[in-house]
């Protein structure tokens, strides 16, 4: 347009009465509008945008042909399964190694006392420390070989990690112990990997372990390394029996004035052999390989690589026991952003724990060991501020129910649930944040509470309700993955998508391993219609049970499949359900089969709940439960049903009984439950199953057997009284 012609332009009527028009505004009228404008300009240019996924979220697997019906990975260029993600890291030690370099000596591990700040050891200072630990093994007599096992018991602390990784640098394996496995099962651990030598933290596990070479159940013992400070009785104990007693720091010496050049593992080598606790029997050792690990690691690097980026400035808290593989795996290979922190609670010894450290090591990140004592836990989250939290189903059901318990009026819960209904909308749009108007109005508190600054969080270990983890995902406002695995297949096989925040399911496989459905006719499971039991197969898939070859056969088929004896459920878009388990199942008297963990996931969910077992025999036509009501919301549950008193009246109370067995009821109903899987009779119970009474095992799963046996007499009761 030429400059005339704009002249006349703007001298046209309808813009000179426009312009008259807008004189005649108030001026409030006029900042209103400009306000308008500049606020929905600003919103256009920050607006947030979904995290783009890594593949077409409606086809996250796929059918491998020729296999069966086993399904990849849809990140996978072929149907080989990923084994290493980065070239130059094949086992733990290597991990370690390109930690070193990627965090150019930054602080590796860190410890506090009370009101102090943390105290961070470098990583050349820990690959020193790990490598005088390790010659001092070899001095004492051990060999530098992947047959040579080496026990630790103790809980979280820099010494574990290391102890490991100077046992990792001279090829040797190491075994967890944890205490909440029970004295028996310590000894017969002790005896099944016949450990000359054990690391301990504390005087008094020095001592259990020392009854048992007293009582001649471990003679393999020789020599037990302390971390902690102990006195000249107990290395007079220990020298009755043949037993030495040295402390971390000496051997530490010992090795510094004897140091051995590093015999770094081979990828097939031993690294863990981890034994889980189980639910009935001893323990099983499963062997676990580096390369079983570090390929697990790489799949999770590889399933976020463009979500989640490694970076040296990460920090995680560990307080999840080391002696589970979860937390061990995240550790060294997790990829993380620089602010990010990582938190945990799991033990060293559990895969859970191990998956997590492993990933983190790896990338340079920091560890950041909680004081020893939970009720200083918060201060220690105040003090680190993780960005990223690895969890477990118990503790977000907690943090869900306390959350909604906190919202005691009636405005309060209607503004939570608009606040989660619009934060859920952003959800399914694929959008995840926390700096959201809802964020700062409502959900900063419980934010606040982890620290501030999570950002990336994993769940596992056991099934989580999709409205608790739906809810969670919204008020935390981070990146929320869901995973699914066992210890034999070192944590995970399955994961959630990138950018794929539904829930009902566990994601798709991971790239490091194949899953299919195998039929299981008597529960009419059939993996033609979707359906069957869940196997696994894959680089990251153990090698069997220690000195076991029984269990391997059952957990191994000749075709190097994992059989987990879990139910799963292919969905439209490639992912999996677990629907059922079959282990635990047992028929009725009309022979209907029942999966109770089922049914107690369902019931789990009355907000009057803690725990509940369901139970059931072949003799009886129905099932009954016992169930423990939950301190902290039966009274104000129950005060509003008319029932008042306190926690222990309220379990005695019939009337109350007979009102959570309904609510159990209406949520068996609601969740499709047929007739004969709903209990027609329950007992309450007032104190907790637990690890300390012996009816949960450390992974805080049912012992159904000995629950069975503790309320025998409550079992009867019921079935003699109850008319059906």
């Amino acid at each position: 347009m030429q400059a005339h012609e704009l002249f006349r332009y703007f001298r046209m009527p309808e813009l000179v009465d426009f312009r008259q028009y807008v004189r005649t505004l108030p001026t409030n009228t006029l900042m209103g509008f400009g306000a308008f404008a500049a606020l929905t300009t600003f919103w256009y240019a920050t607006r947030p945008k979904a995290l783009k996924p890594p593949c077409d979220l409606s086809m996250q697997s796929v059918e491998v042909a020729g296999s069966g019906g086993a399904r990849r990975s849809a990140l996978l260029d072929s149907d080989e399964p990923l084994v290493y993600f980065y070239e130059d890291v094949t086992t733990l030690y290597e991990g370690f190694q390109r930690g070193i370099q990627v965090s150019n000596n930054g602080p590796c591990l860190g410890s506090r006392k009370p009101d102090q700040p943390y105290e961070w050891l470098s990583y050349k200072q820990v690959a020193e420390m790990s490598e005088c630990l390790g010659s001092a093994l070899i001095q004492k007599g051990f060999t530098a070989t992947p047959d040579q096992f080496i026990g630790i018991f103790a809980q979280n602390r820099p010494e574990w990690v290391i102890i490991e990784q100077g046992c990792f640098a001279y090829s040797m394996v190491i075994v967890p112990l944890y205490d909440t496995l029970g004295n028996e099962a310590v000894t017969y651990i002790v005896n099944k990997a016949e450990l000359s030598l054990v690391f301990v933290d504390k005087p008094e596990k020095a001592k259990l372990l020392l009854e048992g070479v007293e009582n001649k159940l471990t003679p393999s013992l020789k020599i037990i390394v302390l971390m902690d400070a102990y006195g000249s009785e107990l290395v007079e104990r220990g020298q009755k029996c043949g037993v030495e007693i040295i402390s971390l720091k000496a051997m530490e010496d010992l090795g510094r004035a004897n140091r051995r050049k590093p015999k770094p593992p081979a990828p097939e080598d031993l690294a863990v052999v981890c034994f889980t606790s189980g639910t009935t029997g001893n323990p099983k050792g499963a062997l676990i390989t580096h390369r079983n690990i570090v390929s697990d690691c790489s799949a999770f690097v590889k399933a976020t690589e463009n979500s989640v980026n490694p970076c040296p400035d990460d920090t995680l808290i560990s307080f999840l026991p080391l002696a589970h593989m979860f937390e061990r795996v995240v550790e060294k290979v997790l990829p993380l952003n620089a602010s990010d922190t990582h938190i945990s609670f799991l033990p060293l010894a559990h895969m859970y724990e191990q998956l997590m450290k492993c990933v983190m090591l790896c990338h340079g990140a920091k560890i950041g060991f909680f004081q020893g004592d939970i009720r200083l836990l918060m201060d220690d989250l105040k003090v680190l501020q993780p960005t990223v939290f690895p969890v477990v189903p118990r503790l977000l059901n907690r943090m869900f129910d306390r959350i909604f318990g906190q919202a005691n009026t009636t405005l309060k819960r209607w503004l939570l649930d608009f606040a989660s209904k619009r934060k859920e909308a952003e959800l399914r749009s694929g959008i995840i944040r926390n700096n959201s108007l809802w964020d700062r109005l409502i959900f900063h508190k419980v934010q606040s509470s982890l620290g501030g600054k999570v950002r990336l969080m994993v769940t596992g270990a056991a099934p989580v309700s999709a409205t608790v983890l739906t809810f969670l995902r919204a008020a935390l406002g981070c990146q929320f993955y869901e995973g699914y695995g066992q210890t034999e297949c070192t944590a995970g096989c399955c994961l959630s998508m990138p950018g794929d925040w539904t829930a009902g399911h566990v994601g798709a496989p991971m790239p490091c391993n194949l899953i299919k459905l195998v039929d299981v006719e008597e529960m009419n499971y059939m993996a033609a219609e979707g359906e069957g039991e869940v196997c696994v197969k894959g680089p990251n898939v153990f090698q069997g049970y220690l000195k076991d070859p029984a269990k391997t056969a059952e957990a191994l088929d000749k075709d190097g499949w994992l059989h987990t004896g879990d139910i799963g459920k292919w969905l439209p878009n490639g992912t999996l359900k677990i629907i059922d388990r079959k282990k635990h199942i047992f028929k009725l008297a009309q022979g209907e089969y029942i999966a109770p963990e089922k049914i107690e996931n369902i019931y789990i969910r009355s907000e009057a709940i803690a725990q509940v077992f369901v139970h059931g025999e072949s003799l009886q036509a129905f099932l009954i439960a016992i169930v423990v009501p939950d301190v902290e919301t039966l009274r104000p549950w129950a005060q509003k049903r008319g029932f008042d008193g306190s926690f222990e009246e309220l379990c005695r109370n019939k009337d109350v009984k007979k009102a959570i067995l309904e609510d159990m009821v209406r949520l068996g109903k609601d969740s499709g439950l047929k007739p004969f899987e709903q209990v027609k009779g329950i007992a309450l119970h007032p104190e907790l199953f637990s690890i300390d009474n012996g009816l949960l095992t450390p992974t805080m799963k049912a012992k159904r057997p000995e629950l069975r046996n503790y309320f025998r007499s409550q079992i009867d009761e019921l079935y003699s009284t109850i008319k059906v």
